[in-house]
């Protein structure tokens, strides 16, 4: 629904129908002084019914309906009373009739009331018609002589002026009112727009605070066990066997420097997600995860199955860090005796990524917690799938299936 005027709009409205009320004041004693009727009313008559049919316009947005009737009724009497004003009162009249259509919140309502009023009026102006025609004291200087005499001609031209006024006044209420409606819903689109702008924002924020998460996740897990079993290894040994312990301090020390390269690597991504560093991990460097694996005790082999192919490049940091967690949680969860073993599978249009672990009872007790949740973002991400959980003869398995796009020959 078109929303009520304002205040300032209720202000102009009331200076139009005072300004037209003085306006019809001076139009009338000009037609009295042109003398178009030979005995019009009275001045008191004049100016009272001049009023009704001028200042209701006051309420022309607020009370549409209202405001045209009065004016209506005072436009008929001003014509059947011999009032000499005959151009602000049409004025007034055609504005009540838009304002209508216009202004009208109820559109049944509306199209009633204009039915009524302009029926009324067409009713009116045809008993006055045949008046003129059947009185030869009316309009005396009109020929009645032919089928169409001067005097039908200037009846049909009175009769399709009135129409054309009053549809002109129909269509303009209804052309302003889809206007107004227009605006309200694009008004409303962009309200809806901003706040679709603001929860995308908010979501890309989220997104973001998650991305992240799950870089520091995969990147720090990895490693910080690497060096908790080699720390515990080396305070194990430290007195006993001090080249052992040497050996668990220098792979600590190199197990930290590459936590803070791939850190660096990391800020770098996230800085700017449209370029990935020429060191990021990808499939070719899982062999190094192997190796880090079996410098931590866990027995790990590795094995590339089919013909390598290309692969997309967040495809291949993402499988990189699906190894990476995958056997981190072989570390954390697999107990002292678990081994590990990695395929890497090129298929027709695929790649294929498992990890397999034969550790013992504390291998079924992985948590979904936020290693696995990032496990299965990053195969959606690439649009791919997850396959979790234990396997029937013992240990875990984590198996990781994306879609290549299609090489063009």
């Amino acid at each position: 629904m078109r929303p009520p005027p304002g205040r300032r709009e209720r202000l102009v409205d009331l200076a139009v129908a005072v300004g037209l009320f003085l306006a019809s004041i001076v139009t009338q004693q000009l037609y009295r002084i042109a003398g178009i009727y030979e005995h019009p009313a009275d001045g008191v008559l004049t100016i009272a019914l001049l009023a009704l049919a001028t200042l209701p316009i006051a309420l022309r947005r607020s009370r549409p309906g209202t405001s045209a009737v009065a004016i209506s009724v005072g436009f008929v009497l001003i014509g059947s009373l011999s009032v000499p004003e005959l151009l602000i009162c049409n004025i007034s009249l055609f504005l009540a009739i838009y304002s209508i259509g216009a202004w009208m919140r109820g559109r049944t309502r509306a199209n009633v009331m204009r039915a009524i009023i302009v029926g009324g009026m067409i009713v009116w102006l045809v008993v006055f018609l045949f008046q003129a025609a059947t009185d030869p004291d009316m309009l005396e200087s009109f020929s009645r002589v032919g089928a169409f005499s001067p005097l039908v001609a200037y009846l049909l031209i009175n009769f399709l002026v009135n129409l054309l006024y009053f549809g002109a006044a129909w269509w303009f209420g209804d052309r302003a009112y889809a206007a107004a409606r227009s605006r309200a819903e694009l008004e409303e689109r962009s309200r809806e727009l901003e706040r679709e702008r603001e929860r995308t924002a908010a979501q890309a924020v989220a997104l973001d605070r998650v991305r992240i998460a799950r870089e520091l996740h995969d990147a720090v897990a990895h490693h910080v066990s690497v060096i908790g079993i080699q720390a515990g290894a080396a305070r194990t040994v430290l007195g006993s066997d001090p080249e052992a312990a040497s050996a668990a301090l220098h792979t600590i020390e190199e197990t930290s420097r590459e936590t803070i390269r791939e850190l660096h690597e990391m800020l770098v991504t996230l800085r700017d997600p449209d370029e990935l560093p020429e060191s990021a991990r990808g499939v070719d460097r899982i062999g190094e995860l192997v190796d880090a694996s079996l410098d931590a005790g866990i027995p790990t082999s590795y094995t590339v199955v089919g013909d390598p192919v290309p692969v997309p490049a967040i495809a291949s940091v993402n499988l990189y860090r699906i190894a990476q967690e995958a056997l981190t949680n072989v570390r954390k969860h697999g107990g002292p005796a678990a081994t590990a073993d990695l395929r890497l599978r090129y298929g027709p249009g695929h790649v294929e990524l498992e990890v397999a672990n034969t550790g013992g009872v504390t291998a079924l007790r992985v948590p979904g917690g936020l290693g696995q949740l990032g496990m299965r973002e990053r195969v959606a991400a690439s649009g791919g799938t997850l396959e979790l959980g234990p396997r029937s003869r013992g240990g875990y398995l984590v198996r990781a299936r994306i879609p290549l796009p299609e090489v063009s020959a």
